[in-house]
């Protein structure tokens, strides 16, 4: 194909490392191309970096709008308003409700998977345990059936790409290994497990970690619990919500020192609030406020109530990563890019700079903000640079 336009004179992270003074060429199909014709539009972006297009795969919403109870228009809303943070690929979450509702939504939002405009659904309860439940309604929790876990399958159209569960209630096993027959991502997490639970459920099937560390038990010296299983097993990609509020830095050091960078997953696990602001909102049918850019439960007598989600974007995730935990910036494209494209059977066509795959990428600037984003080939946010 013809190159529709060339970005030139950034730093370029590519799978194999950073190219300084690289070239991104876009063909007319919107996807990378390995060579220009000399006419070729450019785009001089020196002084730049050139990352692959962030992969969410936990996301509740933004923008003002819900992927649980929004439209179709205030589903799109939100997921616009991450894209112009730099996230090209988009794993839309629910939270806990009624098995009917549920069904319902999953429906809705696998049309917008079959038209591309995300990458799948992520079902966040209702199979978690009551004693780790965060921010969702415990009358609605309910064991991990896998019959349940069917019905909301099936009514995902083959969109469903993963589900939280606390593996040690019953049934939890047995769902844990219907979903791996089926390749759907069992993902531990909202969990009281033992270490030898996790283990369990891990050997069954499970392969990721919901939010590392937030509602599951701390280790113990001689209850390890399931953050050391996540851990320490080499088959288990670990989220983590890297806002500085969810996690201390001392325990994302810890994650990526004992998982390594190939076995991180940076999400947002955003609620309505993010690219938003302050306010009252709804996750779900529980009530909450923000302030200071940190969601809470509104709770009866005033007091502080349980974290509910994040109004974190990935752009933020990533310049913190970068700039006060001090990662190297290859590591941080493969936990925020490569890992949960992989982790989604996306990596073919999105994750990283190659050949062949869709033009997803983000400009950042040499603070490492955002400037530009692209997708398919075409400028969501256009840095206007030349």
């Amino acid at each position: 194909m013809a190159a529709r336009k060339v970005l030139t004179g950034a730093r370029v992270v590519l799978p194999t490392g950073t190219v300084t003074d690289g070239r991104v060429i876009v063909d007319d199909a919107g996807r990378i191309a390995g060579a220009a014709e000399p006419d070729a539009p450019a785009v001089d972006l020196s002084g730049h970096w050139v990352v692959p297009g962030f992969v969410d795969i936990h996301n509740h919403g933004g923008g003002g709008a819900s992927f649980t109870s929004g439209t179709v228009d205030d589903v799109l809303k939100g997921v616009r308003t991450h894209r112009e943070h730099g996230t090209t690929t988009l794993v839309a979450s629910t939270v806990t409700g009624d098995m009917d509702f549920l069904a319902q939504r999953a429906g809705l939002l696998s049309e917008l998977a079959e038209q591309g405009e995300i990458a799948g659904i992520h079902f966040e309860g209702p199979f978690i345990s009551p004693c780790r439940k965060g921010a969702h309604d415990e009358s609605l929790l309910r064991d991990p059936d896998p019959a349940d876990v069917r019905k909301l399958m099936d009514a995902a159209r083959g969109q469903a790409r993963m589900f939280t569960l606390a593996t040690e209630l019953p049934g939890g096993v047995d769902s844990v290994r219907l979903l791996a027959e089926h390749g759907v991502i069992a993902a531990i997490g909202h969990t009281d497990a033992t270490y030898e639970q996790t283990k369990e459920a891990i050997d069954a099937g499970a392969t990721v970690a919901t939010h590392l560390f937030n509602a599951m038990p701390p280790i113990g010296h001689r209850l390890p619990g399931p953050i050391v299983a996540l851990l320490e097993d080499e088959r288990v990609t670990v989220e983590l919500i890297n806002d500085g509020t969810h996690l201390h830095p001392a325990a994302l050091e810890l994650a990526f020192h004992r998982a390594g960078a190939s076995r991180v997953a940076f999400i947002t696990d955003a609620m309505d609030a993010a690219g938003f602001g302050d306010g009252a909102y709804m996750l779900g049918p529980l009530a909450v406020e923000v302030k200071d850019s940190v969601a809470r439960l509104v709770t009866e007598d005033g007091s502080e109530g349980s974290i509910a989600g994040s109004t974190l974007t990935l752009d933020r995730a990533f310049k913190r990563a970068v700039t006060i935990d001090r990662l190297p910036i290859e590591d941080v494209v493969r936990s925020i890019s490569a890992n949960p494209a992989k982790l989604i059977g996306a990596y073919d066509e999105v994750g990283s700079l190659e050949p062949g795959k869709y033009a997803d990428l983000v400009v950042l600037d040499g603070g490492y903000s955002v400037v530009g984003v692209m997708r398919r080939g075409e400028w969501v946010v256009d840095p206007q640079l030349g």
